[in-house]
């Protein structure tokens, strides 16, 4: 059976430390997605909360399978009839003193399709600006993609997106999705140049969704949440705040590109 075309579309938000004001902002902007036609939806990276410290990610970390987040996440498909990949969440991690940052994914009867731990962890120093995720983080192990009716599915999150190897690991995809919370002084230099190379070099559809301004700790996020073709070219995009990205993902706009340039079959390593 051939894939089927699908609209699909990226969340930008501003997450809060609060979870239940994030779960409501981000159902409202499900909605509105859903609305104009979406197929599938993805949320930013920490969607339900963007706390004031390390400490507020231990205090809303959740058991697998078990919590108000993965419940929020079930129900939001389930209700739209939508494929929603949930940005990432805090959950429990095997290593005492450390969480997981988590994507999960759900089908549009609700039904838990697929989930992708962080592999690649974040760490940037320059002048006041500090990240160590390392630090409170446990790194995923393995690349994670999941079949949908659109095609093959890509999973990853933020700084993974650095790491090219990881989306060869993934082989064919149609469409990758990244979740990100990028810092402003890293994406403004590398967002957008990066999420097209990943585009042009697996022949795929990226969507990217990120958090997008300045939020209550005063870190200060790129947002330029978009959606690319596989020719590297940007369909849509969002720069700052809140809201939507959503386009088409074609697959003869795929198969133009994969015949015209027939680069994933000329691989030797």
């Amino acid at each position: 059976m051939n894939p089927k075309n699908a609209r699909i579309a990226a969340i930008q938000m501003i997450s809060t430390p609060r979870v239940a004001e994030n779960l409501a902002a981000a159902g409202a902007l499900i909605a509105e997605a859903a609305g104009r036609g979406a197929d599938l939806i993805a949320l930013p990276e920490y969607f339900s909360i963007m706390g004031r410290g390390d400490a507020d990610k231990f205090a809303t970390s959740e058991r697998d399978g078990a919590g108000p987040i993965q419940e929020f996440l079930a129900d939001a498909a389930g209700k739209h009839g939508v494929w929603l990949v949930g940005g990432s969440l805090p959950m429990t991690a095997g290593v005492p003193g450390k969480v997981l940052n988590t994507c999960l994914v759900f089908d549009p009867r609700g039904e838990r399709v697929a989930r992708y731990d962080k592999i690649h962890l974040f760490r940037f120093h320059k002048g006041e600006e500090c990240y160590d995720e390392g630090a409170t983080i446990e790194p995923g192990r393995r690349p994670v993609s999941f079949a949908a009716p659109f095609g093959r599915v890509g999973l990853s999150i933020c700084y993974d997106l650095r790491f090219p190897e990881l989306f060869r690991a993934l082989g064919a995809i149609d469409l990758l999705v990244l979740p990100a919370a990028f810092t402003e002084v890293t994406g403004r230099a590398h967002w957008e140049i990066l999420l097209r190379a990943r585009a042009i070099e697996n022949q795929c559809y990226v969507l990217a969704s990120a958090q997008g301004g300045v939020h209550e700790n005063r870190r200060e996020t790129h947002g330029d949440s978009m959606l690319i073709d596989p020719w590297g070219e940007v369909i849509a995009r969002r720069d700052k705040g809140a809201g939507v990205v959503i386009g088409e993902l074609d697959h003869a706009r795929l198969a133009e590109v994969r015949e015209s340039l027939p680069a994933l079959g000329h691989r030797v390593l």
